[in-house]
């Protein structure tokens, strides 16, 4: 029993020490961006593309507002856990009768996407809350949404949104209009299937929404 406490102390240890480590160096690769890499290549499919990385202050305002607005929207408010969000996940879990969602924040995306798997468990949600506290002890907001937008999946092997622009729009990040980076930010929940259903009309209709109320939202300076 002591080896196995040792073992997790010492785990999580060197997880924090990737925390303050990158809060000021930039992940050239997630944990996630690893797992996509190794399916691609498993199925004799093209790499990742390449995803350089972009400055705060080089991502235009409308990118930021539109994914804030539609990932997480008490973003500069909450401290890594939106509880409303949570309960009203929680009350659609119950109807469904099954484990849909789970109110995550931009914080614990990150969390998730820098560390941990796809697969559900209670160890990786345990994990996920343990690394979004650390994140959110640590690193400014605006570390958080420029490591987020920079490192989350945008489509098949498309990470990081200077990647995204090439891939959808063939121009860099900082030309993007406020209806393409509202579009971006739609896309996000599912990126991999509205990178081949880009024509859907509910993606037209969340990229209106998401649209009608970027400017609703508070972002870092």
């Amino acid at each position: 029993m002591k080896w196995i406490l040792l073992l997790l102390l010492l785990w999580e240890t060197y997880i924090f020490g990737q925390v303050l480590w990158w809060r000021t160096h930039n992940p050239d690769q997630t944990s996630f961006m690893r797992a996509r890499a190794a399916s691609l290549q498993s199925q004799r499919r093209p790499p990742l593309m390449p995803h350089p990385w972009v400055p705060y202050q080089g991502i235009p305002g409308s990118l930021k507002q539109a994914v804030v607005a539609a990932e997480d929207s008490h973003f500069m408010t909450h401290h890594g856990f939106d509880w409303e969000g949570i309960r009203q996940a929680y009350r659609r879990d119950l109807r469904r009768h099954r484990f849909v969602a789970g109110g995550s924040t931009l914080t614990q995306q990150l969390a998730k996407n820098l560390f941990l798997s796809e697969r559900r468990s209670l160890w990786r949600k345990g994990q996920e809350t343990l690394i979004t506290v650390m994140l959110e002890a640590t690193w400014s907001k605006r570390r958080i949404l420029e490591v987020y937008l920079n490192t989350i999946e945008w489509g098949e092997g498309v990470f990081g949104c200077s990647a995204a622009a090439q891939h959808y729009f063939h121009e860099p990040v900082r030309d993007l209009t406020p209806m393409q980076s509202a579009r971006l930010a739609s896309m996000i929940s599912r990126p991999r299937f509205y990178d081949v259903h880009g024509n859907s009309p509910r993606l037209q209709d969340k990229t209106d929404r998401i649209e009608n109320r970027r400017n609703q939202v508070a972002i870092p300076d």
